[in-house]
């Protein structure tokens, strides 16, 4: 829709609800952001719109998404923020470069909490009035929704029109505790691997071609399925069987090793994917590089150097 545009008629401070919404994606969020009722963050965006003559969102399967023209704005919206912002530090007499708003990264279970944490954990030590939401889960990222600002996906780069670069590479392996390994014996070959019970996803929630345990052991029995990491490590420590392990999640068991069988695996790359208008806002910018900070300081933990383990040996 089209109209004639009054500036009298667009008030500064309906665009930080803009930019509230744009941030969060769900109206109950934006007006916890904005300290007010939820009705009233869609009440002002509503006589935004009114103003601007023109739709600024469309509500998408996961929450609200802006428009093109939405997009063209909402950049104007977050200037606005910043300045109210900048007026209360100045005020508050806070650091000038301290940090605020809201930050929306999706991981995977695993890698969420191992690495997504300490990295927010550091910012947030640094700028304590940046709100960070987590969102973790083992269903595949839907990387054309709006309701994130960071997305971490794990195997091959996605094909997407957001900003995509590589974050690492992780190593994986089979795993089991040693009362397993005592008990029911240590597989040297694929054959006798085909014969333990297996730990494994929920098939249908396996996205990482890297580690399709069907590509590798197509006669496997897998007695626990999971579509959580966590659950699927407590199973192999409980001597459920033999799981399919990143070295950085077998890596908190100490109770657990690699079998004898040599079975060679890819090593798995990981992205970091971004919404390209995301990327202009300061706090998103500086979660991102810790993001890429805290992977580079801790290699160790995701790949195997020079003398990985003899079972484990990738093939990159």
């Amino acid at each position: 829709m089209t109209s004639h545009i009054h500036g009298k008629d667009v008030r500064a401070d309906d665009l930080r609800f803009l930019a509230a919404l744009a941030d969060t994606g769900r109206l109950m969020t934006a007006a916890k952001l904005l300290r007010v009722d939820h009705t009233t963050v869609s009440r002002r965006l509503r006589a935004l719109e009114n103003a601007l003559g023109a739709r600024l969102f469309d509500r998408g399967l996961e929450g609200w998404e802006l428009t093109e023209t939405g997009r063209a704005v909402v950049e104007h919206a977050r200037t606005v923020q910043k300045a109210v912002d900048r007026a209360i530090r100045a005020v508050a007499g806070t650091e000038a470069d301290a940090l605020t708003g809201t930050v929306r990264v999706t991981a995977a279970d695993g890698f969420g909490t191992r690495f997504v944490v300490p990295a927010i954990a550091r910012v947030q030590a640094k700028h304590p009035d940046l709100n960070v939401e987590l969102i973790t889960g083992a269903r595949e990222l839907a990387l054309r929704e709006s309701t994130f600002d960071l997305g971490i996906t794990l195997g091959q780069p996605p094909v997407t029109r957001l900003v995509t670069e590589k974050l690492c590479d992780y190593d994986s392996g089979f795993f089991a505790s040693e009362t397993y390994l005592t008990e029911h014996g240590d597989p040297v070959s694929f054959e006798e691997l085909e014969r333990h019970p297996l730990i494994f996803f929920v098939d249908a929630m396996q996205r990482v071609r890297e580690v399709d345990l069907g590509r590798y052991l197509p006669n496997a029995v897998v007695r626990f399925s999971s579509t959580n990491i966590f659950a699927q490590l407590e199973a192999t420590r409980r001597g459920v069987g033999i799981a399919l392990l990143s070295k950085f999640m077998a890596g908190t068991a100490p109770d657990l090793r690699p079998i004898a069988a040599a079975v060679p695996l890819p090593r798995v790359p990981v992205t970091l994917a971004a919404r390209r208008e995301a990327l202009t806002r300061r706090e998103v910018r500086v979660v991102r590089e810790a993001l890429l900070r805290e992977v580079h300081n801790r290699q160790d933990e995701l790949i195997w150097h020079a003398d990985p383990p003899a079972a484990m040996t990738a093939d990159v």
